[in-house]
């Protein structure tokens, strides 16, 4: 990836609803270099997609949490059956497989304290293969929305 393409993916990570003509404009290039960087990069699977930020609390999801599982036996067949089986529960936002002590980590969002109780008891604790897991609730997210891309390599000192 050189400059431009740094650059275009910055103004699509702030405003993915801008035109190619405006991107173009701001970039400094014609339209046609624009559209042909911005198709290169989504055939390089640099681009995944064009999303919405939605509050969560607008989708009835006002409590969120942080779910650390562990699961016995560790064994490809069992951890991918958690993680596909985890990613199509409804309460589930984001499904992590982790290295260490734990072995995933669930992003939830539910309607209130109740919701997860209800998620926790009836979906995790009943899973056999669950050998237990901890749960921290979310207060506040900050992320960033358009994070640059770091170097290759680290400055000699």
């Amino acid at each position: 990836m050189d400059e431009l393409d740094s650059r275009i993916i910055q103004l699509l990570q702030t405003d993915a609803r801008q035109s190619n003509r405006e991107l173009a404009r701001r970039l400094g290039v014609a339209p046609s270099t624009c559209l042909e960087r911005v198709r290169a990069l989504t055939r390089r699977g640099v681009i995944r997609g064009y999303h919405a930020e939605i509050n969560p609390a607008a989708l009835n999801r006002g409590v969120q949490a942080m779910v650390s599982v562990q699961v016995r036996p560790l064994s490809r067949t069992i951890i991918n059956a958690f993680k596909d089986s985890a990613s199509a529960m409804p309460e589930v936002l984001s499904v992590f497989v982790l290295s260490g002590g734990d072995d995933f980590l669930l992003h939830v969002a539910v309607q209130d304290l109740d919701h997860l109780h209800a998620f926790l008891l009836d979906q995790l604790s009943k899973r056999r293969e669950i050998a237990g897991f901890r749960t921290s609730m979310i207060f506040q997210q900050v992320h960033d929305a358009a994070p640059a891309r770091l170097p290759d390599v680290l400055p000699r000192e």
